[in-house]
This record gives C-alpha cells, sequence and structure tokens, in this order.
C-alpha cells in the first residue's frame, strides 16, 4: 500500500492506493483521532515550553491538580469554560490553543492545511488593502490603529 497526495478544490489528501493506483476502502475516520487527546496534548505543551508546572498552571486556572493532568493525559473532556481558563493561565489566546489542536487533527487526517489565508481571498472578501508584508519597526499600537 501507498499513500498519494490527491489535490481537489485546492485541498490536498492523502489517499492509501495499493499497488495498481486505486484507492483502497479504508477511511480516515478509521485512525481513530480523540479530541480530548489532541487537546490535552496541545496544552502540556504549550505549559512545558514555558516551563512551568501542572501545580502552578491548576493554581492559575482555579482547576485541582488531578483534574488538570487527566485533561492533558486526554482522560477528561475539559468544557469550554475550562478550556477559557487553562488558556488564560497559560496566557495564550484560546483561539491559538484551538487552532494549533485543528492542525494536528488535519495532519492526522490527511489534510495539508495552509497557514494563512490566501492574498486574493484577503483582498475580496477582507475589505481593506493587504500589505505583502508588516514592517519590522511597526509598533503594536501603530499596527492597533492602522487596524480601525
Amino acid at each position: 500500500m501507498v499513500r498519494q497526495p490527491v489535490t481537489v478544490n485546492g485541498v490536498t489528501r492523502w489517499k492509501d492506493m495499493d499497488v495498481d493506483g486505486v484507492a483502497t476502502t479504508e477511511t480516515r475516520e478509521s485512525k481513530g483521532v480523540v479530541l480530548r487527546q489532541e487537546i490535552g496534548d496541545v496544552l502540556r505543551s504549550i505549559r512545558q515550553a514555558e516551563g512551568r508546572t501542572l501545580r502552578d498552571v491548576s493554581h492559575d486556572a482555579r482547576v485541582s491538580l488531578g483534574y488538570l493532568s487527566e485533561v492533558e493525559r486526554g482522560q477528561k473532556e475539559a468544557s469550554s469554560e475550562l478550556l477559557a481558563s487553562i488558556c488564560s493561565a497559560l496566557d495564550v489566546p484560546l483561539s491559538t490553543m484551538l487552532s494549533q489542536v485543528a492542525e494536528r487533527i488535519a495532519n492526522a487526517e490527511g489534510l495539508q492545511v495552509p497557514d494563512t489565508v490566501p492574498t486574493e481571498f484577503q483582498r475580496e472578501f477582507g475589505g481593506g488593502v493587504v500589505p505583502d508584508r508588516v514592517p519590522d519597526n511597526l509598533t503594536r499600537e501603530e499596527l492597533a490603529r492602522s487596524g480601525s
């Protein structure tokens, strides 16, 4: 069996093909991606990258150490409120954490996800001028003013 890229409508997916180039009947769902495990893995990697302990984060997020540990190990399904609290304790936006989770799931499903919206779409649907690059000396305040 060989994995080959197949692009449909700009989305590249990997399909399992037999030696003759015929797609096999195995589906992507059979790989068993579990959302709570992916969320836990991302939360753990963010926490470890910051050099924080479970105890530190559990205290700041106001959640028990044991429960946070179970969330990180993918054994418990965290509510959206709890995820927001953990992300706040980690000082990372919830959207950033969820985008990392989405990217991991897409990779597990054999999808290739672009890391940005194509410039043509931004120009067509964004309603503003899209620069080719952001100047290096632009401060956050100037960037915030330019967006309003």
